[in-house]
């Protein structure tokens, strides 16, 4: 087994993890205002939807390939609704209490509502496919060993992103008060959404 097939998909799933974007705000703002738990939550389920793809890339699973980008559009706008939907939601959301994400149901929506949000990315698929090839992945040796070492480093990278991010952002949540929490609610809804009327528009 040749470790360094891991160790490259570790720096990839490290690298198209840490650029902020919808999920980086979502799992800051719920490490901020319900604790460490539901901010690793939401990144397991982004590092989940980049081993998804990075199997589909990795597998050479073409036809699954081409029905995602296909349905690019579709599947695109109907992310892009749900981050709107979302952020709207965290614009208004009260807080006068905390909601605690160690509950069942707030723990699956933690992960659940990350793995969609990533996973209507269709454009990762293409990344992952690149990159893949471009480290020899593609090459008749390479075989399934290969593959599933790079997808095990791709989650691992970007579970370490995700461990990092939800861990620093955790440590302010004991200092947050109603109007600290009120303001936080309101930027992070007003990013998100705008991130939703991008993809939605565009």
């Amino acid at each position: 087994m040749d470790l360094s097939f891991f160790i490259k998909g570790l720096i990839f799933g490290f690298s198209i993890a840490a650029p902020v974007g919808p999920i980086g705000i979502l799992c800051i703002r719920r490490s901020l205002t319900s604790g460490w738990t539901a901010g690793l939550l939401t990144g397991m389920g982004a590092a989940t939807a980049d081993a998804i793809y990075g199997c589909v890339a990795g597998f050479g699973l073409a036809g699954i390939t081409g029905f995602v980008v296909g349905q690019q559009a579709w599947i695109q706008l109907s992310g892009g609704l749900f981050l709107c939907w979302l952020g709207i939601r965290i614009f208004l959301s009260r807080t006068d209490e905390r909601l605690p994400a160690t509950t069942p149901g707030n723990a699956a929506m933690d992960y659940l509502s990350a793995l969609f949000l990533t996973l209507t990315n269709p454009m990762t698929i293409l990344s992952f496919a690149a990159v893949f090839a471009g480290m020899g992945l593609s090459s008749v040796d390479a075989g399934h060993a290969a593959a599933g070492w790079l997808v095990a480093g791709v989650f691992s990278g970007s579970m370490a992103w995700w461990i990092i991010l939800s861990s620093a952002s955790s440590l302010f949540n004991t200092r947050m008060n109603t109007k600290t929490m009120r303001w936080i609610n309101r930027i992070c809804g007003a990013v998100i959404t705008a991130f939703g009327l991008v993809v939605v528009i565009g």
